[in-house]
């Protein structure tokens, strides 16, 4: 135990590596996740007196905090508009009850603020919450450094316990009771809506692939078409396919609109499979793969820029943009946040949305230059990235009185608004600052588990005492916070708002920032449907529930 005290360094990735693997336990559909189980593992080691210099545990935060705001940044923005407000409202009851709720139970028992802070933390499952909170407590008028230190290890114990009740309850709720309260089984309402997203095709296991794709390339040997020009044959189909290549005797031609076709010609076709299958019929029999004619199909991920195509779905997309139908080119993949979405002809494309194109490598290029930009993102640019954390520093040293009480964002609530700024004109502008997402989630991981790992070992020591002293309130702090915001924005979501059930579902999980909810909900689901709930109100909680710990300790602080 000498060594790990003498090298915090031990420590840290000791908690790192054993929380998560802690975090691997199942129990029936739940697992605690690796952030509580480092958690739980560095305040048992706390309690040996292992510490860690607070400044690691600010700059691991704060690499945390704006890589959450850089991921989220571009769906924020787009969602703030008048068709994402029903989802907002959702987001607002959240706010609103877990700040009621962790006030009411400070006044109610006497807890301390960071007692208190701790509990909102934990039940809303928001781990960030933490960080601005101990920030907070930091900064508080009239507190000793003993009280300060003491303050802040209640939040970390009070998060666990509380996050652990608080977890079971909104994965239970929401993948078990939810689909039972609203009365319908889950997978099939799901299968449902995407047929219906889909424009009445069937949708797919979360383990099936299509058997009969989309898109397909087909080799026909002319018998039927002879006399009949590349142009007359495109047309034929409205421009649902395009001729790759053609073959004439040992020659390869280039396939122009008014090249004739002849008798034993070979022509590759690409396109929808359906108008691949007929224009095979008015051509003659298909071949197997040609030699030198197999041209690849060509594939490029874009990041929609086009103020235009935002708030456009795919189908009418491809409806304005001619180059789709004239050259081939398809939508096969859309990348919102770090969640794929349907591509679907009912499914809405915003601006920062990632577009996987696949198509004929000329029209590729002309559709790209038009919708947006390539993305690069096989390097950081750490100048970006720099100088993003340094904005958000700046502007949580920013303070603002409300009267007696001063509020200020701290470095966690100004790097997150940094974190969304920065990534919202990253995705406007796609030549520069590239953050790609391997990179932004690994900063964001393991920011937060070192942070999480150094308050627990901080926190160790006061862990006892305060779950002897409160042992009954935590786990119920955890649960009613749980339930009754997400049971209000049930009955909201449903009766006011309308909201079809999967994405209400769905959305419930996001408003919590449940990733292990969101999880469990596909499973039953079998879909990634719910995900187009929950996009919205994730991105949306995971900028103003952070905010509530500043929100709270200035209160309770006052």
């Amino acid at each position: 135990m000498g060594t790990i005290r003498d090298h915090p360094e031990l420590a840290l990735f000791l908690c790192v590596a054993a929380g998560y693997l802690v975090g691997k336990l199942r129990i029936g559909p739940i697992t605690l996740g690796g952030i509580c189980g480092v958690l739980i593992v560095s305040l048992l080691l706390g309690t040996r007196h292992v510490t860690v210099d607070d400044d690691v545990k600010t700059v691991f935060f704060s690499l945390f905090i704006f890589s959450l705001g850089y991921m989220a940044g571009p769906q924020f923005f787009s969602n703030l508009n008048r068709k994402s407000l029903r989802f907002f409202a959702l987001c607002v009851i959240e706010l609103v009850c877990v700040l009621g709720i962790a006030y009411g139970l400070a006044k109610g028992f006497d807890l301390d603020v960071g007692t208190a802070s701790g509990i909102l933390a934990g039940a809303a499952t928001e781990s960030a919450v933490v960080g601005t909170a101990t920030e907070s407590i930091a900064k508080l008028s009239g507190l000793t450094a003993d009280q300060v230190s003491r303050y802040q290890g209640h939040v970390a114990t009070a998060y666990t316990v509380c996050y652990l009740f608080g977890l079971i309850t909104i994965v239970l709720f929401t993948s078990q009771i939810m689909p039972m309260l609203l009365r319908i089984n889950l997978a099939d309402a799901s299968r449902e809506l995407w047929e219906k997203l889909r424009g009445g095709t069937s949708g797919l296991q979360s383990d099936e692939r299509e058997a009969l794709p989309g898109t397909v390339g087909r080799t026909y040997l002319v018998t039927v078409a002879d006399g009949s020009t590349v142009g007359e044959l495109r047309a034929a189909r409205g421009g649902q396919i395009t001729v790759e290549g053609i073959k004439r005797g040992s020659r390869l031609l280039t396939p122009t609109p008014g090249l004739k076709l002849v008798l034993s010609d070979l022509v590759q076709i690409v396109g929808r499979r359906s108008a691949v299958i007929a224009a095979g019929r008015e051509i003659g029999p298909e071949t197997p793969a040609v030699p030198g004619l197999d041209t690849p199909l060509a594939m490029q991920q874009v990041a929609v820029t086009e103020k235009a195509t935002h708030g456009m779905t795919i189908h009418r997309v491809e409806q304005t943009h001619p180059e789709f139908r004239e050259d081939g080119v398809y939508i096969t993949d859309v990348l919102r946040n770090d969640q794929h979405l349907p591509a679907s002809a009912d499914t809405v494309v915003q601006r920062g949305d990632v577009l996987t194109l696949v198509g004929a490598r000329g029209g590729l290029n002309k559709l790209v230059a038009r919708v947006g930009a390539v993305v690069k993102n096989d390097t950081t640019d750490y100048i970006y990235l720099g100088l993003g954390i340094v904005v958000g520093s700046l502007l949580g040293q920013i303070v603002i009185r409300a009267g007696d009480i001063p509020m200020s964002l701290g470095t966690g609530g100004g790097c997150l608004i940094s974190g969304l700024v920065f990534g919202w004109f990253r995705s406007r502008r796609p030549t520069f600052g590239a953050f790609p997402p391997q990179a932004a989630t690994l900063l964001k991981d393991l920011g937060l588990a070192v942070f999480i790992a150094c308050t627990g070992l901080s926190a160790g020591p006061q862990a006892w005492p305060l779950l002897k002293q409160y042992g009954a309130l935590l786990p119920f702090a955890g649960i009613a916070m749980v339930l009754v915001p997400a049971t209000i924005s049930l009955i909201v979501g449903r009766k006011l708002l309308h909201i079809e059930k999967p994405l209400l579902i769905g959305a419930i999980a996001g408003q919590q920032c449940s990733t292990p909810a969101i999880t469990s909900i596909t499973q039953v689901a079998q879909s990634s449907v719910p995900l187009l709930g929950y996009t919205i109100t994730y991105t949306l909680s995971n900028f103003l529930l952070p905010l509530t710990g500043p929100i709270l300790v200035g209160v309770l602080g006052s």
